[in-house]
């Protein structure tokens, strides 16, 4: 849902959707615009899904592709919890006035949420560590392709729950034949029901805990007398057990960010938004009324984000590229990879796909500047298809985009 698009050009002011050694010796060097700190741092409906429960792991074919420097935690695979949603993108040929026809020109449905998006995501670009699910669909039939995908892909499902009280959250998305312009229609379901209640993160071998999107989570988002939100007080429990914790948030044009955000912010370790929402929740206008990006205030929300509780590093992505700054103060730049127009699809799952590639490199401990050109290049692969994660290759492929197309120009000069 609703994450930003990174794509050949920019998208238009306020339009948001709401990631060291080379693993391949024949990809070119990655530019480094570094400037210093200077302001605040998815078997239709077996008789039976119990067994899929069981699912975990990678193929250790797969693990060969990664051995490079690694985290030093005893702990391996990434958690996702958070909304689980089915997409059922359609195109149409106009978004029509009220009480007026428009004609769906072709319908596909594909992955909706982060979670399920950036676990879909990193078992198709191979990634060499354990997947595990988190969160509540519905007692349905979208409810079961959700965990038959999930076990088509390896993904463990001990924790992503059935439950006959809400059905499976749902977004249809009608996207325009011209511009491609996407308007959202949600069931929130099932995931307005999740509390998070079931996970217990001392017996959790993960290394990291994603949770999204904050803002479209009704219970995690309802207040807690601790730690101000539900959901920091379960990113607070994940600390508390060893695991790193990032959270996403969904883009909407409201005042709750302050309210919502801003709390879980002290128990995060990677902060990983798009350029709206990271100025919503900072205060600041990264976006200039021409539609440019203004980087001194994508800096300066970097460093408030930092001065809010973030504790390690803060990630900001957008169509031109993306941002990321450090609790030591270092900024790194990397512009997104320059696509030619026939080349998009859709753009409805580049943010979760960025997300998915950086925290692929984080969890194997890869420099960061690798981190977020990874990011870049799995986000671009994403928009050869009009779903989420129908795009996604494997991690070799999906370099291979940015090596081809090249990056856009520097975002900022070098130092």
């Amino acid at each position: 849902m609703r994450k930003t698009a990174f794509v050949g050009s920019p998208s238009p002011a306020g339009e948001g959707r709401g990631e060291g050694e080379r693993l391949f010796s024949s990809l070119p060097p990655c530019p480094l615009e570094s400037t210093r700190s200077f302001v605040m741092t998815n078997l239709p409906n077996p008789a039976s899904l119990t067994w899929l429960r069981a699912v975990s792991g990678f193929g250790a074919a797969q693990r060969g592709l990664f051995m490079n420097k690694k985290a030093t935690s005893s702990r391996q695979g990434l958690l996702a919890g958070g909304n689980w949603i089915i997409d059922q993108v359609k195109l149409i040929d106009v978004f029509p006035q009220r009480e007026q026809l428009a004609n769906i020109r072709s319908q596909a449905q594909g992955t909706g949420g982060a979670p399920y998006n950036v676990l879909i995501d990193l078992a198709k670009l191979g990634a060499p560590f354990s997947l595990f699910a988190a969160g509540l669909v519905g007692k349905d039939s979208l409810g079961d392709h959700i965990l038959a995908d999930c076990a088509r892909h390896k993904i463990d499902v001990r924790h992503l729950r059935q439950t006959a009280d809400a059905p499976t959250s749902y977004t249809d998305v009608m996207t325009e034949e011209q511009g491609g312009r996407r308007t959202f229609f949600h069931m929130r379901g099932a995931n307005a029901l999740w509390d998070g209640k079931d996970l217990n993160f001392t017996r959790s071998k993960a290394r990291i805990f994603h949770l999204a999107y904050l803002l479209l989570l009704d219970v995690l988002d309802q207040a807690d007398k601790v730690h101000g939100t539900k959901a920091a007080a379960l990113l607070a429990a994940a600390q508390e057990a060893g695991l790193k914790t990032s959270v996403d948030v969904v883009s909407e044009d409201s005042d709750r960010f302050a309210k919502i955000v801003t709390p879980a912010l002290r128990h995060v370790d990677y902060c990983i938004l798009n350029e709206i929402e990271a100025g919503k929740t900072a205060g600041f206008k990264i976006r200039q009324p021409d539609g440019g990006l203004d980087t001194v205030a994508l800096r300066h929300a970097a460093g408030a984000l930092l001065q809010l509780g973030v504790r390690d590093l803060v990630v900001i992505h957008f169509p031109e590229g993306a941002f990321a700054r450090t609790r030591k103060g270092d900024d790194f730049w990397q512009p997104s990879v320059n696509l030619p127009a026939k080349f998009i699809a859709g753009t409805a799952g580049a943010g979760d796909a960025f997300c998915a590639g950086v925290l692929l490199g984080l969890h194997e401990g890869w420099d960061l500047q690798r981190c977020l050109q990874t990011g870049v290049c799995v986000a671009a692969a994403s928009l050869a298809d009009a779903t989420c994660t129908g795009g996604m290759k494997p991690l070799k492929a999906a370099l291979d985009v940015g090596k081809r197309y090249r990056y856009r120009p520097p975002l900022e000069p070098a130092d």
